[in-house]
């Protein structure tokens, strides 16, 4: 939509006296008149008289396909304003606005600028008002912006490779076709999930007590409990030669970034714990947990995503007082997210063509040239901005990449890095060093998955995938648990140690204690045995399913109500007078014949009471 700083024409005459008298005598020419007036209120009467009556419509008809579909958005979406951007974003290019050279003097005039006006630079171009109402006689609406999708992803990329050939002395260019890695995210992110909050809750998850980011050893140590492991396998991430940087890790970072920005988890001394709400999450829906946390990583200011664009410099500087809102920029890419169909693929690049043409777009920067690659004060990208530019083409990558995509919000096509096209940053100062701009280079389409309708309010329920597993073993009425068949995934073996104790390489051993262990630190029994289930060639044993029975049985026979003050009266009369009495009852319980139980969230209400009925009672012990 037209910006607040530009300013609406009423008449086309009044369009037309802001015009110079050589550039109305270029218009003149347009029209099918031989009348040659040399005054401008002469030219501009002329002018305005031939484009209020039929010669209007004779104008419109002598436009192509192209300059008729500038009017009609113009018209009916834009408020009267040509806007470029939003133009070539939804038709793939500009209309012809100049016949000749730009430098020269006898340049005819281009046939719009006999319906676009503009009040000098920086306000853009305009259909006047009054044009604009008679054009709706005969304009048709123009065609309804669409998003482009598809069944499946796109299969292969073509690469261009290009080298010099010393023995030849010649350049040589070749085409390669890669194939493209089709990952689906839902119900891997739901497993991940558990895995995850898992390895926080044995304290095995260190981040920095200053960035809050994961160690590098904590990412290594949590890629292999991830299903898939990353993205990128360790072969794909490591520079083939000594100017590649390297790719680095994804998902085993986004899972500590995500738990704490969604108060799952917190720093304690060196290591992450789970709060309260992450150990209730252990045995929660995972899908309803994703859900909450999406809804609050919008709004975390745990991390700029921008961060994890290496290659740009000065954010941490003077570039980091121009950076925008971050929930600002994350609820306009929720927004398009909700454009996208349920289970049908997207192209990066249509995706944000159609967020440029639907004027959904947003700013990382508001001082792009205080950010910069390589140097400062060479590789500024005073260039960036504009409706799109790399740096939000970079920041929207990653939050896809690492975060929708990690969450199961959406499954990703990609290729690796090293081989995406080279984009607009290839033409700044320093990227010749450069192998990618960032690690999120080489997405290429994206799928609304059903778990990403739930969490964007598209969908009011969600049903999740059945768990599978490649994992097959025998569980025994004697409640061993013997492997038969694949290793146990990192992920799995997690969950065995949780629940079980192992007694030889390939046998566990159901164990009572273990469980109520577990289930006392909030894992989920459910979960476990929903895997045995799953994993199991044969059906669980009488005596397997009996013994689970049991062990929720004795897991949910005993409820935390909270804390509480216990409170001794001097005699049995007393304390059953309190525990009756209408202004103490409520807030108080009879144990035993002289001792009163008061919940500490009822504590004041019992003192006011207890005061009312004549008594008082010190202050505790704590």
């Amino acid at each position: 939509m037209a910006s607040s700083s530009q300013i609406t024409l009423t008449t086309v005459a009044e369009g037309l006296t802001l015009k110079t008298v050589d550039n109305l005598k270029r218009l003149l020419k347009l029209l099918p008149t031989k009348e040659r007036p040399t005054k401008k209120a002469d030219l501009v009467s002329l002018i305005a008289t031939y484009l209020a009556g039929p010669g209007l419509k004779k104008s419109w008809q002598g436009l192509d396909e192209l300059q008729q579909a500038a009017v009609a958005e113009a018209v009916y979406v834009t408020g009267g304003f040509y806007l470029s951007d939003q133009f070539q974003a939804k038709y793939g290019q500009s209309p012809e606005w100049r016949n000749s050279s730009y430098y020269s003097y006898n340049q005819p005039a281009a046939k719009l600028n006999l319906f676009f006006y503009s009040q000098g630079y920086g306000y853009g171009y305009i259909i006047p008002e009054d044009m604009q109402a008679q054009l709706r006689a005969f304009v048709p609406e123009p065609k309804p912006l669409e998003l482009e999708r598809s069944e499946q992803p796109p299969q292969t990329m073509q690469v261009e490779r290009r080298y010099f050939d010393y023995e030849q002395r010649k350049s040589v260019h070749t085409q390669e076709e890669l194939p493209v890695v089709c990952c689906e995210m839902e119900r891997v992110a739901q497993q991940d999930l558990l895995a995850i909050l898992r390895f926080v809750h044995l304290g095995k998850v260190a981040v920095s007590d200053k960035t809050l980011m994961p160690t590098k050893a904590t990412v290594n140590a949590i890629a292999p409990l991830l299903q898939g492991g990353d993205y990128y396998t360790d072969a794909d991430s490591q520079p083939q030669n000594d100017y590649q940087q390297p790719i680095g890790a994804i998902k085993p970072f986004a899972w500590p970034m995500i738990l704490q920005g969604a108060g799952l988890a917190t720093l304690d001394g060196k290591k992450l714990q789970l709060t309260a709400a992450g150990q209730k999450a252990l045995n929660a829906d995972p899908a309803k947990t994703i859900k909450a946390i999406w809804k609050k990583w919008l709004k975390t200011r745990v991390l700029d995503e921008l961060r994890r664009v290496d290659a740009i410099k000065g954010q941490m500087g003077k570039g980091k007082r121009g950076l925008t809102a971050l929930d600002k920029r994350r609820s306009v890419i929720a927004q398009a997210l909700k454009d996208c169909p349920v289970g049908q693929w997207v192209n990066f690049e249509d995706l944000t063509d159609y967020m440029i043409a639907s004027d959904q777009t947003f700013e990382v920067s508001r001082h792009p040239q205080n950010l910069y690659i390589s140097e400062a004060g060479y590789g500024n990208l005073y260039d960036a901005g504009g409706s799109w530019s790399i740096l939000e083409t970079s920041y929207m990558q990653c939050l896809l990449f690492e975060y929708a995509a990690t969450l199961g919000l959406i499954d990703v096509a990609y290729v690796n890095p090293y081989d995406a096209p080279g984009g607009d940053w290839t033409n700044f100062w320093g990227a010749d060093d450069l192998s990618f701009l960032s690690r999120y280079d080489g997405l290429l389409a994206i799928r609304l998955t059903s778990l990403g309708a739930f969490c964007l309010g598209l969908e009011a329920t969600y049903t999740a995938p059945a768990i599978t597993t490649e994992t097959t073993l025998q569980v025994l009425p004697n409640l061993d648990i013997v492997i038969t068949g694949q290793p146990l995934n990192p992920g799995e073996n997690l969950l065995m140690d949780t629940f079980t104790q192992k007694t030889a390489d390939a046998v566990w051993k159901l164990d009572r204690d273990a469980i109520l262990k577990a289930t006392a630190e909030g894992h989920s029994l459910k979960e476990f045995q929903d895997f045995l289930v799953q994993a199991s060639a044969h059906a669980l044993p009488k005596t397997v399913q009996q013994f689970f029975k049991d062990c929720l049985s004795r897991s949910e026979s005993l409820q935390d109500m909270g804390l509480a003050r216990l409170i001794e009266c001097a005699d049995a009369t007393l304390a059953t007078l309190i525990a009756h009495d209408s202004r103490t009852k409520k807030y108080c319980q009879l144990a035993g014949d002289r001792h009163l139980v008061v919940p500490l969230e009822d504590e004041n209400r019992f003192r006011t009471g207890l005061r009312k009925l004549g008594y008082t009672l010190p202050l505790g012990k704590g």
